[in-house]
C-alpha cells in the first residue's frame, strides 16, 4: 500500500507545486493520476520513488516512511517507465531488460530465463528481439521493452508517466489493452499519469483529478462520471464523456424505481384498479414473507389483465413468471443485449440478496440517456 500524507512540494518557498495531498492507493490497483499541465501529477509520482524529494509530509510504502531508505534500494524495487523510454542505445533488447536484476546481483542464468519469460509476455519473442538494437524497433515495440524493464526486477509498485503519448492512436490503444492484461495477470500496484481522459477511465481503478497541486477527486471512473463533486471535475471529464462509454452505467443507472407491486391473491379487476391509480406499465407480483422482503414471483402487464374474462381471477394465475432478472451491476450495453435477445419489455432489477429494487422499461433507459446525449441545440 501506498500513502501520501500532508505531502507538499515547492520550489521557491512561494508556490507549492503539489499541496498537503493526502492519498491512499491500496496494493494491486492501478491508480491514474491527471490534470491539467503544472498541476503537480508529474511531481506527485515522482515523489514516491524519490527522483524529486518532498518538502513536507511523508509517503510510506506498506507502512515504512520512503525517507528512511535507501534511494537505489527504493527505486530499484519499483518500475518506472516514462514516456521517451530512456533505452540504452548501445545495448541490445535484451541487456536492456536485464539491466537492474544484474544490478542487484541476480544470478545471470535465472535473469535470462526472466528476460526471456517477459519478452514473451509484452509480445516480443526472444529469439527474434533479444539481440536487436533500440533503434532497430518501433515506437510502440520500444515501450514494450520499457515495460518489460520495469518489471524485470518484478517490482511490487511501477510508476508510469504518460508512457503512450506519443505513440500513434492505434498503437498507444494495442498498449492500454497488455497493460490491462498485464496488470490483470500480475496483480501490480501501478501509478499512471495521463493528460488524456480517455485513457484515464479505460485503464484505471480509481483515478485522482488533479487541480493546482490539490486533488479535486478521487474515485472509481463510474463515479467520477456520474457523480462530479464540483464544476471544475465536471468540466474537466466533459459533460458527454458518459454517453461515450455505455459500459459504464449500470442497470441500476438506468433502472425505475418507483416500484408498484401487487399481491399473488388479489384478483384482476383489482390490480387494474392499483395500476390505474399509480398509473403504473407493469406490476410486480410478490408474496408476503415470514422475515425480510416480499418474493418477487413475476410480473403482470395491462394486456395480460384486459385479456382475462373472468375478473376475479387470482393475479397469481395471470402473472408472466418466466421472467429475466437483471443484477443491479450490469452494464446498459449487456442489459440492452440482452433484452433485446428475449423481447421482454419489462426486466426486474435485483440486488445481491435477489430483492427487487427496480424495473428497466425502454421509457426508463431513454430517460436517462435523454440526459447524457449530446447535444442541446433548440429547434
Amino acid at each position: 500500500m501506498i500513502e501520501l500524507k500532508n505531502l507538499y512540494k515547492t520550489y521557491d518557498r512561494k508556490t507549492d507545486v503539489v499541496k498537503n495531498l493526502n492519498l491512499v492507493i491500496q496494493d494491486g490497483e492501478l491508480v491514474v493520476l491527471i490534470g491539467e499541465s503544472g498541476c503537480g501529477k508529474t511531481t506527485t509520482m515522482q515523489m514516491i520513488n524519490r527522483l524529486i524529494e518532498p518538502t513536507g509530509g511523508s509517503i510510506l510504502i506498506n507502512g515504512k516512511d520512503t525517507k528512511t531508505i535507501d534511494k537505489n534500494t527504493l527505486r530499484r524495487n519499483i518500475g518506472y517507465v516514462i514516456q521517451d523510454i530512456g533505452l540504452f542505445p548501445h545495448r541490445t533488447i535484451e541487456q536492456n531488460i536485464a539491466t537492474v536484476p544484474l544490478l542487484c546481483r541476480k544470478d545471470r542464468a535465472q535473469v535470462t530465463e526472466q528476460v526471456r519469460a517477459l519478452m514473451e509476455t509484452v509480445g516480443l519473442p526472444y529469439d527474434q528481439y533479444a539481440a536487436r538494437y533500440p533503434n532497430e524497433l518501433s515506437g510502440g515495440q520500444q515501450q514494450r521493452v520499457g515495460v518489460a524493464r520495469a518489471l524485470a526486477n518484478d517490482p511490487d509498485i511501477i510508476l508510469m508517466d504518460e508512457p503512450f503519448s506519443a505513440l500513434d492512436p492505434i498503437t498507444r490503444e494495442q498498449l492500454q489493452d497488455e497493460l490491462l492484461r498485464l496488470h490483470d495477470e500480475m496483480g501490480k500496484t501501478i501509478v499512471f499519469v495521463t493528460h488524456d481522459m480517455d485513457e484515464a477511465i479505460k485503464l484505471g481503478d480509481k483515478i485522482a483529478i488533479m487541480q493546482n497541486g490539490e486533488i479535486a477527486q478521487f474515485d472509481t471512473p463510474e463515479e467520477l462520471l456520474k457523480n462530479p463533486v464540483s464544476e471544475f471535475v465536471a468540466a474537466f471529464i466533459g459533460q458527454n464523456r458518459l454517453w461515450k462509454t455505455p459500459d459504464l452505467l449500470k442497470a441500476e443507472d438506468v433502472m425505475a424505481k418507483d416500484i408498484v407491486m401487487v399481491d399473488a391473491n388479489r384478483t384482476a379487476i383489482q390490480a387494474i384498479e392499483i395500476m390505474k391509480k399509480r398509473n403504473a406499465p407493469v406490476l410486480a407480483v410478490v408474496e408476503k414473507t415470514a422475515s425480510g422482503p416480499d418474493r418477487l414471483l413475476g410480473l403482470v402487464g395491462i394486456n395480460r389483465l384486459h385479456s382475462v374474462l373472468d375478473s376475479a381471477a387470482k393475479v397469481k394465475d395471470i402473472m408472466k413468471t418466466d421472467i429475466i432478472k437483471i443484477p443491479r451491476d450490469m452494464s446498459l450495453t449487456e442489459v440492452i443485449a440482452l433484452r433485446g435477445q428475449n423481447n421482454v419489455l419489462f426486466s426486474p432489477v435485483v440486488n445481491g440478496s435477489d430483492e427487487l429494487v427496480g424495473i428497466i422499461t425502454n421509457t426508463s433507459i431513454v430517460n436517462v440517456l435523454s440526459q447524457i446525449m449530446p447535444g442541446k441545440e433548440d429547434y
